[in-house]
């Protein structure tokens, strides 16, 4: 196959030459893609499962060495860091987009579910990054598009947890309760999407998917949370 695209991929946005670019093209092929496609032996299940080892070592050593705060908070820290919105927006950021290779069907898949592919392609390229160049080049790389965002982290609170985050901001701001409303089940039995509401009273201040009415919550009160803090005063 012709593999220019990915040097030059791993040029510009790498900024190295990889000296064995089939671990970038496996790193940025789904599944969906292997089955479909006979000649394509292998996906890159393998590689996210290397690089997300690796991106949760990093992860946690930054932190260990920067902030001085119980296990619990480190590990709450940790988790925003490197939950998938946030490595599927470095993704995005990155512009792989275009390189995944995916089954015809995948490709028509839902936003939530490319956000999740991306956010696969990523620990996979991390992989692909540590086998061809070494742990230095991956922990440079990790700390480019993923530990540079702690900031924004700590000034949003968005390393606590969600539903409880949004249940004290509308206790303080409304003194009311929110609620969580079921709107939508899609899919197969074994495949469900669930589309959850967050209401504060009469109104619907955030919405979620997911694959688990506690998963579609928790998005839905990220989004919750983003309202409230937009309508709060910024500070001077």
């Amino acid at each position: 196959m012709d593999t220019s695209a990915y040097q030059e991929f791993a040029s510009k946005k790498l900024g190295f030459k990889f000296n064995d670019i089939s671990l970038l093209v496996t790193a940025l092929t789904h599944r969906s893609y292997v089955n479909e496609h006979k000649s394509a032996h292998e996906h890159n299940e393998r590689l996210e499962f290397l690089g997300d080892a690796v991106l949760e070592l990093v992860s946690s050593d930054f932190l260990y060495r920067n902030y001085d705060e119980p296990e619990g908070v480190m590990t709450a820290l940790r988790a925003a860091l490197v939950r998938t919105e946030s490595i599927g927006a470095a993704g995005a950021e990155l512009g792989y987009g275009p390189l995944v290779r995916l089954s015809k069907g995948e490709k028509q898949g839902s936003e939530r579910a490319h956000e999740v592919i991306l956010a696969d392609c990523f620990e996979a390229v991390i992989g692909a990054i540590y086998l061809d160049q070494g742990y230095e080049a991956a922990k440079d790389f990790i700390a480019k598009h993923i530990l540079v965002k702690i900031d924004t982290i700590l000034e949003e609170g968005s390393w606590r947890d969600p539903k409880s985050y949004v249940q004290e901001l509308a206790q303080k701001i409304d003194g009311i309760t929110p609620i969580y409303k079921t709107l939508k089940e899609d899919g197969p039995d074994h495949d469900k999407v669930f589309t959850v509401g967050l209401y504060v009273g009469e109104s619907l201040i955030g919405v979620g998917e997911g694959h688990s009415k506690q998963e579609a919550q928790t998005m839905a009160a990220r989004e919750g949370v983003k309202k409230y803090r937009a309508n709060q005063p910024k500070k001077k």
